[in-house]
């Protein structure tokens, strides 16, 4: 419990009705979760404005109200508080009520189109075998003192976000490392947390649908590093055009990495095959079993990240090359008549071309690339035409189908994706809308020593249909009809 001055720290207020030397049990911005004594903050959504819900949130037993615009009536016995941005006052008072656990903390944010759920789940693992106390809040889980708790978003919403750091703090946790999407910049979810160091990892086009376009998506994911503070670090990924832009305008101590340049953290791969790939970092070899040059960055970004943590850089080489990949990033099996399966969240055409690439590096050009693909539905539109292009440049057969549709019909999202199909590819091009049908026609097409790749959903467990999810992993599937598991 709380005053509710102290949560009220630091909050830039317009206007208050009533008195702040009072006790508050907790925060919401949902008016059906609010319970005696909580603060009900009301914030204007995409699709729901909170502020027309503040008479419920005061029946269910609010006793203060923050809001962006105060009712006409007060009630009696309800303190009001006006605040010119109500999200971003989320952030602040949450990180107040729940003791700022991120000042107590090193917590480290990953941001980026692709790789941030790699880097932010192998820097875990990494600092947790080298006997740290860590936490892990990503898109596949929120993990800490050997607990785990589902995850809806790749960015929670602030409550969520410090009540997990808090307990985190109360657990002896030194360390936790954060994905931190372009949506939970945009609203505010990071808002009111410091943060000790940041990872960008690259950017191409994806929620273009939210953001509207290109730039101001770039620029959203450059606030993030325009408010670390001096005492933070700065990692950029170099060999990305927007690498240094990102940190231009940043306080934090700036570091970069590369691949192909020069940079204060360097990586070159030797060798790269299905078993793994031999790299070179700072001069140091390492085998490891996780596979691709986009896994080369986010392999480096990690190197770099744990040497700027202070851990020995010998004992960061050996971590790398006992690390297993993530759930769903170019996770691998080995059917039985050896057609080699590859399943990947690469959900954007540029991390699709990524995958394709790093498989067409591998193959020995004896076997067909049978690739498994689809858009989500109520997204991006603009990229369906672009994935469906990379698909068909870098496969040799492409199975069109569903991803999660969501509210629309798979099949006309898959017409949207064949229109970037050009006309020398068409006979490439295979349509099933049932995502399951389109993995076992994959698995009746491929030979002896064939390549699949089903691409686009990854780590995820359902399938997202008229508003349902329905359970669904295109890992158990590939099992059931590869391996011919139950």
């Amino acid at each position: 419990m709380k005053t509710l001055k102290d949560v009220l720290y630091g909050v830039s207020i317009e206007t208050i009705v009533g008195v702040t030397k009072i006790s508050v049990k907790g925060i919401v911005f949902d008016s059906r979760n609010v319970k005696n004594d909580f603060i009900y903050l009301a914030q204007k959504g995409v699709q729901v404005d909170g502020h027309e819900f503040i008479s419920q949130a005061i029946s269910n037993g609010a006793k203060v109200i923050i809001c962006e615009i105060i009712p006409v009536e007060c009630v009696i016995g309800v303190v009001y508080v006006r605040v010119e941005n109500s999200s971003k006052t989320l952030g602040i008072i949450a990180s107040n009520f729940y003791d700022n656990p991120s000042d107590k903390l090193m917590l480290v944010g990953v941001t980026g189109t692709n790789g941030k759920t790699t880097i932010a789940s192998l820097l875990y693992e990494l600092f947790l075998s080298e006997g740290y106390h860590c936490g892990l809040l990503s898109t596949i889980k929120i993990i800490y003192a050997s607990k785990q708790f589902e995850n809806m978003h790749t960015t929670p919403d602030a409550v969520v976000i410090n009540k997990h750091l808090e307990a985190m703090v109360n657990l002896g946790v030194t360390h936790c490392f954060m994905e931190v999407s372009s949506h939970g910049i945009t609203q505010n979810r990071i808002e009111g947390l410091y943060f000790s160091g940041g990872v960008f990892s690259n950017l191409t086009h994806d929620h273009m649908d939210y953001h509207g376009d290109f730039k101001s998506y770039r620029n959203t994911k450059k606030r993030f590093f325009d408010n670390l503070p001096k005492t933070a670090f700065a990692l950029t990924n170099v060999d990305d055009k927007n690498g240094t832009f990102m940190l231009q305008n940043t306080l934090a101590k700036k570091y970069s990495y590369s691949t192909h340049q020069q940079a204060d953290f360097k990586a070159q791969i030797l060798e790269c095959q299905f078993s793994g790939m031999l790299l070179k970092i700072q001069l140091h070899e390492v085998w490891t079993s996780i596979i691709g040059a986009f896994n080369a960055q986010n392999l480096l970004a990690i190197y770099a990240v744990a040497s700027l943590l202070g851990i020995n850089k010998l004992s960061v080489l050996k971590r790398i090359s006992e690390f297993k990949s993530v759930p769903g990033r170019f996770q691998t099996l080995q059917a039985p008549n050896k057609v080699t399966v590859v399943i990947d969240y690469a959900h954007t055409p540029d991390a699709l071309e990524n995958v394709l690439q790093t498989i067409a590096t591998i193959r020995t050009r004896n076997e067909t690339i049978i690739t498994v693909i689809g858009c989500g539905g109520n997204r991006d539109q603009e990229k369906r035409p672009l994935m469906a292009k990379a698909a068909v440049n870098l496969s040799d057969k492409v199975i069109f189908t569903s991803d999660n549709p969501r509210n629309e019909d798979p099949a006309v999202i898959i017409s949207e994706m064949l229109k970037g199909v050009p006309a020398e590819h068409h006979k490439k091009a295979l349509k099933v809308s049932l995502r399951e049908e389109a993995i076992a026609m994959a698995e009746q097409l491929a030979q002896e020593g064939d390549i699949v790749l089903i691409a686009g959903k990854g780590h995820e467990t359902y399938q997202e249909i008229n508003g349902e999810r329905f359970p669904f992993s295109d890992i158990d599937i590939a099992k059931q009809i590869f391996l011919k598991t139950d």
